[in-house]
């Protein structure tokens, strides 16, 4: 499959090592620089100084991110959410964005042009983007942001089993939320005065999310896509259940593809209520098959059910779809 990463143009180009010690001077410096930043980010700025170890990056990252959030907005960086909107979960405008660069091109002693700001839409995005410069990588593709009624016009899933509020989906994964109401249909039987989100319906919700990053996010050949009712569940492996969660809890769900290679894609998984893991998936294998762009299945209007659904590999696919299906049968054994 083609690379799916935005090609090198030249001016991304790895920040070289610098010989120049540091010094007294250079840490009294950045002590000042990063006054009203936490002491972690401070620290983890002095040992990139000294070493040059990217790995030290995203903790000066979020400690400046930080320092530019309102006060009541700042417990939401301590989950390490990286699918955190910067305009829209933690308020910062164009201005401030503007702040933030300028900090951290002083302290990590590194320039950003203004034109690469633009697809920076989450602290993810900022803290792949400042490791990419660093590192002289090219950039990722921006994270594309995917609200209730898009998913619902391309997913083959629909209400009442679509599991999936909102999600984000890049190049190399994909997240989303789904908030328990406690209105969902199964909770009505599991179990009685004591509803608890069922393990396999958290499972398929990853599941889902899966087709979705198939549909949206996974590199194709020019003037081909993933069709909808190709996709089907096939296994998985190493899932293990670590807490009960019930109606109100949000579902932090993300995916990450393994292996893909037509017609199988494998994935791992999780969710995670707050801090706390609720679901690992060690791998999730879907079934899927290529159309050309031009012969992709219309939008779902949810007056259709295609078979596409995660949760339908037991029902009987339609003729166009057996052979992916049939073949990834054999391959799974």
């Amino acid at each position: 499959m083609p690379d799916a990463v935005l090609p090198n143009q030249g001016t991304n180009k790895p920040i070289p090592p610098t010989n120049k010690p540091f010094s007294p001077e250079d840490e009294t410096a950045l002590r000042e620089a990063l006054k009203r930043c936490s002491p972690s980010a401070f620290e983890a700025a002095v040992q990139f100084r000294k070493t040059g170890n990217p790995e030290h990056v995203p903790a000066v990252v979020i400690g400046v991110i930080e320092r530019f959030v309102e006060p009541d907005l700042r417990v939401k960086l301590k989950d390490a959410d990286d699918d955190l909107r910067l305009i829209e979960d933690l308020g910062i405008d164009s201005l401030t964005m503007m702040e933030i660069v300028i900090l951290v091109e002083d302290v990590l002693q590194m320039t950003i042009n203004n034109d690469e700001l633009r697809n920076l839409r989450t602290v993810g995005d900022v803290k792949t983007f400042i490791d990419c410069k660093i590192r002289g990588l090219t950039l990722p593709k921006p994270t594309k942001f995917i609200p209730i009624e898009h998913i619902g016009a391309v997913m083959p899933v629909q209400p009442p089993f679509l599991f999936l509020n909102e999600a984000s989906v890049s190049s190399t994964a994909a997240n989303g939320k789904y908030k328990i109401t406690g209105q969902e249909f199964f909770l009505q039987g599991h179990f009685k005065d004591n509803p608890v989100m069922p393990a396999s319906i958290m499972l398929e919700a990853l599941g889902q999310l899966a087709v979705l990053y198939l549909l949206e996010g996974a590199p194709t050949e020019p003037g081909k896509v993933v069709s909808p009712q190709t996709i089907f569940f096939t296994g998985c492996e190493g899932v293990r259940a670590h807490r009960i969660c019930k109606p109100g809890d949000i579902l932090s769900l993300s995916i990450k593809p393994k292996r893909m290679k037509m017609p199988l894609a494998t994935f791992e998984g999780a969710i995670r209520v707050g801090q706390e893991k609720a679901v690992i998936a060690e791998e999730i294998t879907l079934t899927f098959g290529i159309v050309d762009a031009a012969n992709a299945p219309v939008s779902i209007n949810g007056s259709s059910a295609h078979a596409g659904s995660v949760g339908s590999s037991a029902g009987v696919a339609p003729a166009a779809t057996v052979p992916p299906l049939r073949v990834a049968m054999n391959a799974t054994g």
